[in-house]
């Protein structure tokens, strides 16, 4: 059925919904799983919404970040080893999540990406937008959404 699938996860509570079905659902097919944690980078100009900070400061925040997004990962890897899955435990640093996702999916070669929907619904989704959807409508892989 399914040889690779990737997990998308925030570590949101609804997230860890996700990662529990794809846990459970490569378990079931005896695929592999790859997690993923998509890091932001730290915004660098007024435009983006930052108060100036020094580059030291920046290149501490983003360790922080990284550091925080890798103890997620791994939480999943425990998580699926415990269950007899094989995880492998990746981190990405990108601005834009969907495409760090359609990006990692085409890398290690996957046969389905797992993500959780947060249902934003009327303005908030205008605004915010939705990851799910671009990774729905880009992918070249199946894409299966939990709520």
């Amino acid at each position: 059925m399914y040889k690779r699938i990737l997990v998308a996860t925030d570590g949101s509570t609804l997230s860890k919904k996700a990662v529990s079905s794809a846990i459970a659902l490569a378990a079931l097919s005896g695929a592999e799983l790859v997690a993923l944690k998509v890091i932001p980078r730290y915004p660098q100009s007024y435009f983006e919404g930052s108060i100036p900070l020094s580059a030291q400061d920046v290149a501490r925040v983003e360790q922080q970040w990284a550091e925080d997004g890798q103890a997620v990962v791994d939480a999943v890897k425990k998580a699926g080893e415990a269950k007899g899955v094989k995880v492998k435990a990746l981190t990405a640093k990108s601005d834009v999540v969907s495409d760090a996702l359609i990006a990692a999916a085409k890398k290690h070669s996957v046969d389905l990406i797992v993500m959780a929907s947060h249902g934003r619904k009327g303005i908030k989704r205008l605004l915010l937008g939705s990851e799910t959807q671009q990774v729905l409508t880009h992918s070249h892989v199946p894409v299966l959404v939990l709520r």
